[in-house]
């Protein structure tokens, strides 16, 4: 086996990229390693042209179990099926890092597959952009990279900067906890892709932390560079497909030129669409001899000259909006369901959300098997849909997409950092996101309907949370650039960012953000982010007029939680042999489910009452006794010396016969018999944890009342044995 290593120290960690001989039938591929997590990326380019109007790119991102040193949980089932959530997230960051950097008009198909061969300390996702980098770099893939990505993180409570931290020091539930996890991507000086989640920090601070992954980046490419340099291939070359013809200028300009000229500053979604109808089928006629698809990528490269020009140029959107103007906005909480826990309708402009929640108990609650997290209970999930009706189409309906996932990710990674703790609101929280309309950002639409929906359930969360996405046209070669807010369909499709900002009134909760350039300065972010902060707060204000804060209660018709904490020692009794005991509460009491925690919290979740039930049963079950207390006991035996009464559901004490009355009794069954309820008062719990109860002590009266005579003789005198919960067995004495 051939190969040759190459290491660089990056936050206090060696990244060593090996290039061997493995798989030398790919077009390029590389073995990166960092700490003990290592992933394989490996590029091959197709040898025909697509007939596709797009870029056939394909980013897969493969996760095995192995990698973990771990075996598939399913009992009927050991391969991997379809790739979890986290390995669709991971691959969409590498595509969408990786993809700008490909030549316009390239259309043969290009397939990155990274294998992740080993995991540990270190997420693999930045292992994964810059593996790929290196092996599209070093091959013969016409590809204008290097590209790298560090990811930078921050914990409570401390300045510093961590660079590639570890998966504990990303915990936002640690000691001390993370407030900031950042993944960065670029080039010289520019940056190309932005994943942030964040507990309500400053953008000042997101601006510094994306200077510091600037620099950290400028590291890594000059170490791959290097590499590039000894280990790249002679790139293939690469001609430019048809854009412009002196033919087809005057063409374009009769039938579609003079449209966006009277269109300018109220030019809709519809109008695009029609204007392309209408080139496509004038053009075909006309210009038999070039192929459709040329005429519509010329389409696309005129339109996408137009939308610039008016930006740049002439300081006008395609709507007659301000650079920094909000579409029209409109926010309803509730109204749609009695039967739907919460809900929230958010519009911005034609972009219309729907965002339904479910309340559920910690039984409902979504176990993760993945190589990343396994066996963990995931309590909050926010699932996006994205009907083709959305956006005026007909098409496939059901399942999902990797564009669902990660705008669903996106969303619900902003309305994470504002939920209560556990401890304060214990209950799995389920919102499903139905985009019915889009024009521009459902996903940000998806955050502010949401956090509507959140208030109306009643959910406590600490603050509202608001979301918009910003766009840029720039010209690279003039060096100018405009920032656009709320930017909708033909600025999203022929813009150059599109930047997506979540949060608070006092900080950001999440940012992601992708390009079609080659990147963005850093000072560009820095305005973006001051113009995104202007309308998240104009957003939020629409917000808390229409529901300021969350509703008092939750709706009638969830399911109610009752918390209750037992010694963990008392858990094996409330679970009872082959969960006997547990099972049988459920049974009697109709609750939806009894969670039981590691440390002896007990969750009961229930409707109409149930849970009620079944807490009572539970405290009763495992209730501390303390002498002095008062109970209404059921007599469960008699012996010679006295009557033993229940007090619980397994607790039992002995009522020894001078302590029925204040005066003498001769016999026990004269006071009472099995299944009588008598009052009775614990007096001492002894040495042996045996329950002394008196009856004349709880009511001293209760003796005369039941028409009890004093009798003749001597006294009775009991030494007794103990059973397992307090009841009693063992010798008598009798004295005369």
């Amino acid at each position: 086996m051939q190969k040759k290593e190459y290491g660089l120290d990056i936050g206090g960690k060696t990244m060593t990229a090996e290039f061997n001989d493995w798989a030398n039938q790919a077009n390029g591929s590389v073995l990166l390693r960092y700490g003990n997590s290592a992933v394989l990326a490996t590029v091959v380019m197709g040898a025909k042209e697509s007939d596709k109007d797009y870029f056939p790119l394909s980013v897969e991102y493969e996760e095995k179990f192995y990698a973990a040193g771990a075996i598939l949980g399913s009992r009927f089932m050991r391969r991997e099926g379809r790739p979890s959530d986290e390995a669709v997230l991971s691959g969409r960051i590498v595509d969408r890092t990786i993809r700008p950097l490909f030549p316009k008009g390239l259309k043969k198909d290009v397939q990155v597959i990274i294998s992740v061969l080993s995991l540990e300390e270190y997420d693999a996702d930045i292992l994964a952009v810059n593996a790929a980098s290196l092996a599209i770099a070093t091959s013969n893939i016409p590809w204008n990279g290097p590209v790298s990505a560090v990811r930078i993180g921050q914990e409570e409570g401390v300045a510093d900067f961590i660079v590639n931290p570890t998966y504990k020091e990303r915990d936002e539930a640690g000691d001390p906890k993370a407030i900031l996890d950042l993944t960065a991507c670029g080039k010289d000086g520019l940056i190309n892709m932005i994943e942030v989640g964040a507990k309500e920090v400053t953008e000042e601070v997101v601006n510094k932390s994306l200077a510091k992954a600037s620099e950290e980046i400028e590291k890594i490419q000059a170490w791959q560079k290097m590499i590039v340099a000894e280990q790249g291939k002679e790139k293939h070359s690469f001609v430019p497909p048809f854009e412009d013809d002196a033919r087809l200028s005057p063409a374009f300009d009769q039938i579609v030129g003079t449209h966006l000229g009277a269109k300018a500053g109220n030019l809709t979604k519809h109008d695009i669409n029609e204007f392309k109808s209408n080139w496509m089928a004038h053009a075909k006629q006309e210009f038999e001899d070039i192929e459709p698809g040329k005429l519509d990528t010329y389409y696309e490269h005129r339109l996408d000259a137009y939308v610039h020009d008016l930006a740049i140029k002439e300081g006008k959107r395609v709507d007659g909006r301000a650079m920094d103007e909000i579409r029209e906005l409109y926010a309803q909480a509730g109204g749609v369901s009695p039967v739907i826990h919460g809900s929230g309708i958010f519009y911005r402009g034609e972009t219309h959300v729907l965002a339904a929640l479910t309340l559920g108990g910690p039984g409902d609650a979504q176990l993760i098997d993945t190589i990343e997290s396994q066996d963990v209970k995931k309590t909050f999930m926010l699932h996006y849909n994205f009907p083709p009706f959305s956006v005026g189409e007909t098409g496939r309906v059901g399942g999902m997409n990797r564009r669902m996932i990660g705008h669903g990710a996106l969303a619900e990674k902003a309305l994470r950092a504002v939920l209560p703790d556990k401890s304060v609101f214990p209950y799995t929280i389920r919102i499903v996101s139905e985009c019915l309309a889009s024009n521009g950002s459902t996903s940000q639409a998806t955050v502010c309907a949401g956090t509507i929906a959140l208030m109306d359930a009643g959910v406590p969360i600490t603050k509202p949370v608001a979301g918009i996405a910003m766009g840029m046209m720039s010209d690279a070669k003039a060096g100018v650039y405009k920032v656009l807010t709320d930017i909708q369909g033909p600025e999203d499709h022929h813009g150059d960012m599109d930047f997506k900002v979540a949060g608070t009134r006092d900080g950001v909760t999440a940012v992601q953000m992708d390009v079609k350039v080659e990147g963005v300065p850093v000072n560009v972010l820095a305005e973006a982010f001051a113009q995104a902060k202007k309308a998240r707060l104009q957003i939020l204000e629409v917000i808390t007029k229409e529901i300021a804060t969350p509703r008092a209660d939750i709706s009638p018709r969830a399911p109610k939680i009752l918390t209750l904490k037992i010694k963990t020692d008392l858990i094996g009794l409330v679970i009872g042999p082959g969960g006997k005991m547990i099972n049988g509460i459920r049974d009697r009491t109709k609750a939806d489910d009894i969670t039981i925690e590691e440390d002896g919290t007990i969750f009961i979740t229930g409707k109409n009452g149930a849970a009620e039930a079944a807490y009572a049963e539970i405290a009763d079950l495992t209730r501390e006794y303390m002498p002095g207390e008062k109970f209404e006991g059921t007599v469960t035996r008699l012996m010679d010396f006295g009557a033993f009464v229940k007090i619980g559901a397994n607790a039992e004490g002995l009522v020894h016969v001078s302590e029925v009355a204040p005066f003498r009794i001769g016999n026990i069954s004269e006071a009472v018999k099995e299944g009588d309820v008598v009052p009775v008062l614990l007096k001492e719990i002894d040495e042996k944890g045996r329950y002394n109860l008196s009856i004349k002590a709880a009511d001293p009266e209760w003796a005369a009342r039941k028409g009890l005579i004093p009798s003749e003789g001597g006294g009775h005198e009991y030494h007794g044995g103990n059973n397992e919960r307090g009841g009693h067995r063992g010798d008598r004495r009798r004295r005369i």
